[in-house]
């Protein structure tokens, strides 16, 4: 490579081929044994393909961690022709990623939006009380959720469904919560999560298994240029603002806080950086 034209033209040309790579047809992934009383994950995705899309951590959880990752879809997307493919989709892709799955309500919830919450006071209620449920009998270690300003209606409903479902919880109850970011960046991440290329390979192979999304918009060919842009934001962010960059590929960006006490209360003095080869239970 002699000059920035070689290199953008080769950025170029990977994605032209890309578009022939086949989708959702991947056998599963290497899946590790977990051990009968493995600690509970819970990730509350707004939408199939969330669990992917912000599952680095989750990933590494449950290859390195031992965690058993249990992907709770909220919702199955808002157009109705479409919710028994997806449903279909989010199967095959949780197979071969190794997450577990629970579909929310009877077939997936609807209505998942603050105007929901601020206008169906009954509707919202019955929500929060079917998320409460699942805290109350999965007792998780950890819960990833998106953060409050996602943009997305779906994302930011998401958000306060699950933190509304927690103040329900017993006075000790505890977990850790993670915010994630898609739609919409975070002002403050305080955990930098690299992925290595092999574990990025496998998100982007389940992600090819939302077919008919993909094929409308093609964004899992977009996430590792996703992921390269959060190590340039994650080595200021959560970082030194005007220090060293990290030598991170990919990452993933998150907020680690501890719920206790009825509320949210900060755990990492600063932020941190996790490298692909350090296991992510030393964060716990």
């Amino acid at each position: 490579m002699k000059s920035y034209r070689d290199f953008v033209a080769a950025f170029s040309n990977t994605m032209k081929k890309a578009k022939s790579l086949p989708l959702g047809q991947a056998v599963s992934a290497s899946l590790p044994k977990l051990p009968a009383d493995a600690p509970k994950v819970l990730l509350f995705s707004p939408h199939p393909d969330d669990e992917v899309i912000t599952g680095a951590l989750p990933l590494r959880l449950l290859r390195q961690g031992r965690r058993q990752i249990i992907n709770v879809a909220l919702t199955l997307g808002r157009h109705q022709d479409r919710r028994q493919p997806r449903l279909e989709e989010l199967r095959g892709c949780c197979e071969y990623i190794g997450f577990d799955l629970i579909i929310a309500g009877k077939d997936g919830l609807t209505d998942v939006y603050i105007k929901t919450r601020e206008e169906d006071q009954e509707h919202w209620e019955k929500y929060v009380e079917t998320i409460a449920d699942m805290l109350r009998e999965n007792r998780p270690e950890i819960v990833f959720f998106p953060h409050v300003r996602d943009w997305h209606p779906g994302h930011i409903a998401t958000n306060q469904l699950v933190l509304d479902a927690l103040k329900m919880q017993e006075p000790n109850f505890t977990c850790y919560c993670i915010e994630t970011e898609f739609w919409s960046t975070m002002d403050s991440p305080n955990l930098m999560v690299e992925s290595s290329p092999d574990d990025l390979a496998d998100l982007l192979n389940a992600l090819s298994f939302h077919v008919g999304e993909v094929r409308r918009n093609p964004y899992h060919l977009k996430l590792p240029a996703w992921m390269i842009d959060n190590v340039r934001r994650g080595s200021e962010l959560v970082g030194k603002r005007g220090g060293p960059a990290s030598d991170f590929q990919f990452a993933t960006l998150y907020r680690l806080r501890l719920w206790k006490d009825g509320n949210l209360q900060e755990v990492l003095a600063k932020g941190r950086f996790l490298p692909s080869d350090k296991n992510p239970a030393s964060l716990f």
